[in-house]
């Protein structure tokens, strides 16, 4: 993990970063519907293939890996891993765990088998240890389909990553569609950049190969 130190005063963002950082604090989320069809027709879980899918266009752009540290210094990793929640049915709580991304997908997806079976059952926040700063956050939500989503982070305009939310998938016209919230903050992401990020996201999911895994 190689954290870079961004030197603001050359930075061509600057002007958008302060306005939006510090003059007038602002992150936006918006929902997107996407197509799923072929990533279900591999047979296997939804969570892993979709945590690849983000992770993969995430770890494409330096807007997405951005983070602010703990002294205020501002910058970029060189690879972020998706940290992701789960959930108890017994106690109806969740944990979070964290895989580490590789583009490999077979590797990748058994490194969360691996973290499933070993924290999996385990209950509390971070069952897993040693959780890197190099994570962005991703929820599912699997019980309800949503048009609209939207996160309040009191005193977190000093929160850089992307926040990802997956709602139910629905079955549409012999197509599976499946709603996607995207939060992001302003100071270093524009529209264009979350667009960019969703039209990569599906260009990923349709080329989904239908192999089944595991």
């Amino acid at each position: 993990m190689t954290f870079t130190k961004i030197d603001l005063e050359l930075w061509p963002r600057k002007e958008y970063f302060d306005h939006y950082f510090k003059e007038t604090p602002c992150t936006y989320s918006a929902v997107f519907r996407l197509d799923i069809t072929k990533l279900r027709r591999r047979g296997e879980k939804l969570y892993p293939g979709m945590l690849h899918a983000i992770a993969a266009v995430v770890n494409n752009h330096q807007e997405f890996r951005m983070a602010c540290t703990k002294t205020g210094e501002v910058g970029f990793y060189d690879i972020v891993h998706p940290s992701y929640t789960i959930f108890h049915r017994d106690t109806e709580t969740f944990s979070n765990l964290w895989t580490e991304y590789t583009a490999d997908y077979r590797l990748f997806y058994k490194a969360y088998q691996q973290d499933m079976e070993i924290y999996g059952n385990r209950q509390g926040f971070m069952p897993k240890p040693g959780m890197p700063e190099n994570t962005f956050p991703v929820s599912m939500l699997p019980w309800a389909s949503f048009e609209g989503f939207n996160l309040n982070l009191q005193n977190g305009y000093n929160y850089l990553p992307p926040i990802f939310t997956i709602g139910k998938f629905q079955e549409e016209n012999g197509k599976t569609v499946l709603p996607l919230a995207v939060q992001v903050h302003h100071a270093v992401c524009d529209g264009f950049h979350l667009c960019r990020l969703v039209n990569e996201l599906q260009e990923i999911l349709n080329q989904a190969k239908s192999e089944r895994l595991g």
